[in-house]
């Protein structure tokens, strides 16, 4: 496995699958986008706080399942063609939904824990579970387990996982605040910020998921049969 190769497959999945990737996203990310833009431009600060509240709550909820979405749509395309519609891809992942905001809060935490500490430890984190989104949807692993596996897949690839990690998450953040601030830029108040995160979110996150579960397969190829 290269950074190179994956990104290359990656990018090539990408412009071909493009409108089916953001459309999967779009499902989830057009409420949870709402939600949150709605709680920014609240005039009073009682509105602001049960709309923070409620948008917490579904935002944990929504966005592992468009992770786990999005996953299973790569793993859908990767022989060339659609075989599932966009609600089959949520209605596989949701079985999963309880492993994965289990395993992406835990991982969250310790992320960036060890980000807020040294750097160093977070990234090194970070490499090792990379994978425990694709390890949970695709194998059907639990939540502790995620952690163990992702950390056996990673082993002798660190190098070339961080830095798969580190161009896909450069591209998102570049990328992401550029077509953020000239959305902000155009529209008003209200709907530069809900248009700009969806259109970050729905363009970017596909993106992470097709170069992270492309990592997932290049890894565990013999594994990785359905779930």
């Amino acid at each position: 496995m290269t950074v190179g190769g994956v990104l290359d497959q990656s990018f090539a999945l990408y412009q071909r699958f493009f409108w089916r990737f953001v459309a999967t996203a779009a499902v989830v990310f057009a409420v949870l986008d709402l939600l949150s833009a709605l709680g920014t431009t609240a005039s009073d600060a009682a509105g602001q706080v049960l709309l923070l509240l409620i948008g917490i709550v579904v935002s944990i909820v929504g966005t592992y399942w468009v992770q786990g979405a999005l996953t299973e749509a790569v793993r859908d395309v990767r022989d060339g063609r659609i075989d599932t519609t966009i609600g089959e891809l949520y209605r596989r992942t949701q079985p999963r939904l309880p492993a994965l905001i289990v395993a992406g809060i835990l991982a969250a935490l310790g992320i960036v824990l060890g980000l807020v500490l040294l750097i160093v430890p977070g990234l090194y984190l970070l490499t090792r579970w990379v994978l425990i989104i694709p390890v949970i949807v695709i194998e059907g692993r639990s939540a502790g387990e995620s952690f163990t596996r992702s950390s056996q897949l990673t082993e002798g690839h660190r190098w070339t996982v961080l830095g798969i990690v580190v161009v896909t998450l450069l591209i998102y953040l570049i990328a992401g605040a550029i077509v953020s601030g000239i959305l902000s830029a155009l529209l008003p108040d209200f709907l530069g910020v809900w248009l700009g995160s969806l259109a970050v979110h729905c363009l970017f996150t596909p993106l992470l998921a097709l170069a992270w579960t492309t990592m997932y397969f290049e890894l565990a190829q013999p594994a990785a049969g359905p779930a």
